[in-house]
Formats: structure tokens, C-alpha cells, sequence
């Protein structure tokens, strides 16, 4: 992966969640989140929409004894971000990109449309 390319050092883990679309809450499929005491983690989400997935990543860092945690995603909105740094104040997020909004079923605004779909081709 081009993480692995760029930091062939790094111990990558995955954490898995997936949106509730009635809710748009993130609910847990998946969590390879392993030792991470005294660890500067990076959290990787392409859209930081809600923030909800993000947050339950960066909680369960934290709670696992993680030293720094920064988020690093490609598109931002703004409801997200404050939503971090709000249960946060101690995390940096990095993004390319920072959109106007959420629309009525948060989804990012302008945005890139549903990114798993991108990602999977469906």
C-alpha cells in the first residue's frame, strides 16, 4: 500500500465501521486495533463527515494507551471537524480538502460520493 511505501516501519492495524444508513451512525465490524501504548498513531479515513467513525477509532486508541493520535483524511467537513476537536481538543486532523457542509443525510457536500463504493467499484 502506499502507507507501507511511505512508512515501511509503521505497524499498520485496521479498525472497520460501517454507517448505519437509517441513523448515519457508525457501528463496529471490525477491530485490529492492537497495543498501541506510548504510540504516535496516525487514524486514516478518506471523508471525515459526522466524525462519528473517526471518534470511536480515536477512542479506542486512546483507550488503549496511544501517546499521540493525529487523523488524516483526504475531504473534511466542517461538522466533522468540529465534532473532533470538540471530544478531542489534543488531536491534529490533516485533510486535503475542506468542504462546504453536510446535506440532510450528512453526506459531505460538495464531496466525492460515497467513497467505499469508490473504493470497491460497487
Amino acid at each position: 500500500s502506499a502507507v507501507e511505501q511511505l512508512c515501511p516501519d509503521a505497524e499498520l492495524m485496521f479498525a472497520g465501521l460501517a454507517r448505519d444508513e437509517a441513523t448515519a451512525e457508525a457501528q463496529w465490524y471490525m477491530d485490529r486495533i492492537g497495543d498501541v501504548s506510548g504510540a504516535f498513531v496516525v487514524v486514516l479515513d478518506p471523508m471525515l463527515a459526522t466524525g462519528g467513525s473517526v471518534g470511536k477509532v480515536v477512542a479506542r486508541c486512546m483507550e488503549r494507551g496511544a501517546a499521540t493520535v493525529v487523523v488524516g483524511c483526504i475531504v473534511a467537513a466542517p461538522e466533522g471537524v468540529a465534532e473532533v476537536e470538540g471530544r478531542f481538543p489534543d488531536v491534529r486532523i490533516v485533510t486535503a480538502a475542506l468542504d462546504s457542509h453536510l446535506n440532510d443525510v450528512k453526506y459531505i457536500i460538495p464531496g466525492l460520493g460515497d467513497f467505499g463504493d469508490r473504493w470497491c467499484g460497487t
